[in-house]
């Protein structure tokens, strides 16, 4: 069985999650994480990487329309610098500025339940980056 690539997509208090298949072709949404006072980010991802065998992460890079740097992409730095020292896994991040508004057009008006939306942002970001990689055939 391959391994598996886990995207996330950070929001302030809630984070949307995906996983690859094992061929990496095809991201499916897992339950979106909230944090709160005894729910920690990393011991959570920790769980997951057991629980899926997964090798790499993607972390949603939220540019500015115009592909500058504000503050949440600052955060998703900040976010992959952290991952990478504790988990010791490769982090990329990945151009995410359509996948949240595509997500949102998507889900309007359906009444989704707002995690709803954190993983579906979760799971387009991660479908883009496997459709990339697997168009330049690595």
């Amino acid at each position: 069985e391959g391994s598996r690539i886990l995207a996330l997509d950070p929001g302030e208090r809630r984070v949307g999650l995906a996983i690859s298949d094992p061929d990496r072709r095809v991201a499916l949404g897992l339950p979106t994480f909230e944090s709160g006072p005894r729910r920690n980010l990393v011991d959570h991802l920790r769980g997951v990487l057991q629980a899926y065998c997964v090798t790499q992460i993607v972390v949603g890079y939220p540019l500015t329309l115009r592909g500058e740097v504000g503050q949440a992409a600052r955060r998703s730095e900040a976010l992959a610098r952290r991952l990478r020292r504790e988990l010791g896994l490769r982090v990329e991040l990945w151009d995410e500025r359509l996948t949240s508004a595509q997500g949102e057009r998507v889900l309007r008006g359906s009444g989704a339940p707002k995690g709803a939306l954190d993983r579906l942002a979760a799971t387009l970001l991660l479908q883009g980056y496997l459709d990339r990689h697997a168009s330049e055939g690595s």
